[in-house]
């Protein structure tokens, strides 16, 4: 996914760095949105929006590892690029833990950030892309019937030992119940074996936002 395709997201409460990082970025072909806050951030975030966070650590009302841990207690994955004036080593490790591409001092030089902005939205992208491929799977396995959900759920626990056979002794159905069941499933999935539905099935349970 190209730059221009993303959007960097530029948190600080200093208007002089925003205005600066804006110019910049945009100047390197990124599409920059700034922000004064983390709440006025949070009033328009989009989730469906690829791209990263460049975030300012000592915001008044509220700083960026608060605003990094709301985002991921809300199940967000958006890579942040932390900037700060005055960070210690505390904070950038908390921050790293957490999940921060980088803990960048300013001043800094600007392709150094250019650089960490570029490996932020490839990461972003390639989890973009899983999380498309996880909505989708999810999506299929939601038009199955509770029946046969039953069914998946046996297959998955344990592949090697899946007959209809001891499907049906476990559901208390008939093997020819189960064999229809089992067709139905792969029909509805649009898949044709059963490592195609235990590859759907992790997928779906991995959804994030």
């Amino acid at each position: 996914m190209a730059e221009c395709d993303s959007t960097v997201f530029v948190i600080d409460d200093d208007e002089g760095i925003r205005f600066s990082l804006a110019r910049a970025l945009g100047k390197r072909g990124f599409v920059v949105e700034t922000f004064a806050s983390a709440t006025a951030f949070l009033e328009v975030f989009d989730a469906s929006q690829t791209g990263c966070i460049v975030l300012d650590h000592g915001m008044p009302d509220m700083t960026g590892l608060e605003l990094q841990a709301k985002l991921v207690a809300d199940g967000f994955t958006v890579p942040i690029i932390f900037i700060t004036g005055h960070g210690g080593v505390p904070e950038s490790v908390q921050a790293m833990k957490a999940g921060a591409i980088d803990f960048l001092e300013k001043p800094f030089r600007t392709e150094a950030l250019v650089e960490r902005i570029k490996e932020a939205i490839k990461t972003n992208a390639s989890k973009s892309a899983q999380r498309e491929k996880a909505l989708e799977a999810k999506a299929k396995l939601d038009m199955l019937t509770s029946r046969e959900m039953e069914i998946v759920a046996l297959i998955v626990s344990d592949p090697s030992n899946t007959t209809s056979k001891e499907i049906a002794r476990v559901l208390d159905i008939s093997p020819r119940t189960v064999d229809h069941h089992r067709a139905r499933i792969l029909e509805k999935l649009q898949i044709k074996s059963i490592v195609e539905l235990i590859d759907l099935t992790i997928s779906s349970n991995s959804v994030t936002r």
